[in-house]
């Protein structure tokens, strides 16, 4: 993709287990440790990365020519949605195929400037959405995000399952929710089980990249428009995020993919 050197897809295989919190605050790691970097907010009936990233309601890209259009900037990372194209009440009752067709023009129509990496926040499941991308540009892994319950498990391995028949690596799997932390008096407790982001991991010959959280802080920021990553700098939570974006860029410059050259501060 013109402008793109890296691009890694972060899914779920099943939605509510928080894939779109990991995504923006991986993304706002990743530029924290020095890189250009972009989001592209592929769930098209349900988008939310504007919300998450503060864009006003109503804000539209600039165009950049015929049928071509510049990303919103917030947070010092560029962003595509289909938020900033229609009214957001507004429910999208479209067929696969527009679906699928309305993905890949912002995929090959924005005119991401000079990123390093691409993050793309997919939606649940492995259908349209999923295959255009594996077809259309060349993915240099993806990260999959569950929660140790057995359901969410259930998804996570199709999602990885798809990943792998299109030959796309899977760079690790990110355990979200892993504890419940109360915010009066500190307990902690797995209220959705222990160990499930380990057990697949293993059982796929990935990693698990970081274990979240179940935190009132982490969805009253992303509510708010200013993720974790922005608003506490300095938190554990912050910490663990911006470990995985190393660990991504590790990955890939692993792979054979060469980097841009950036010393990771600790």
């Amino acid at each position: 993709m013109e402008g793109v050197k890296h691009i890694v897809a972060v899914a779920s295989g099943k939605g509510g287990v928080g894939k779109s919190t990991v995504t923006v605050n991986l993304a706002l790691a990743m530029a924290a440790e020095g890189y250009r970097v972009g989001i592209l907010d592929a769930d098209i009936y349900g988008p939310s990365q504007a919300q998450m990233l503060g864009v006003g309601e109503g804000v539209r890209p600039q165009s950049a020519g015929e049928n071509r259009f510049k990303p919103l900037e917030a947070h010092g990372i560029q962003a595509m949605s289909m938020a900033f194209l229609v009214d957001i009440r507004e429910p999208m009752v479209w067929r696969g195929p527009m679906v699928a067709g309305a993905f890949q023009q912002m995929l090959t129509q924005t005119v991401w400037d000079d990123l390093d990496y691409l993050f793309i926040d997919m939606p649940p499941g492995t259908g349209d959405i999923q295959l255009t991308l594996a077809q259309k540009v060349p993915v240099d892994g993806a990260v999959i995000v569950t929660t140790p319950q057995d359901i969410a498990l259930l998804d996570a391995r199709k999602g990885i399952e798809m990943f792998r028949k299109v030959n796309v690596p899977v760079l690790g799997v990110v355990e979200n929710m892993s504890l419940h932390i109360c915010s009066h008096c500190g307990h902690s407790e797995p209220i959705f089980g222990e160990g499930g982001g380990e057990r697949i991991a293993h059982e796929y010959e990935t990693q698990v990249l970081g274990r979240l959280p179940l935190t009132l802080s982490i969805r009253e920021q992303v509510d708010g428009g200013r993720p974790t990553v922005v608003a506490e700098p300095e938190s554990d939570v912050t910490a663990t995020f911006r470990d995985m974006a190393r660990q991504v860029a590790d990955q890939i410059r692993g792979q054979g993919a060469e980097g841009p050259e950036i010393s990771f501060s600790e």
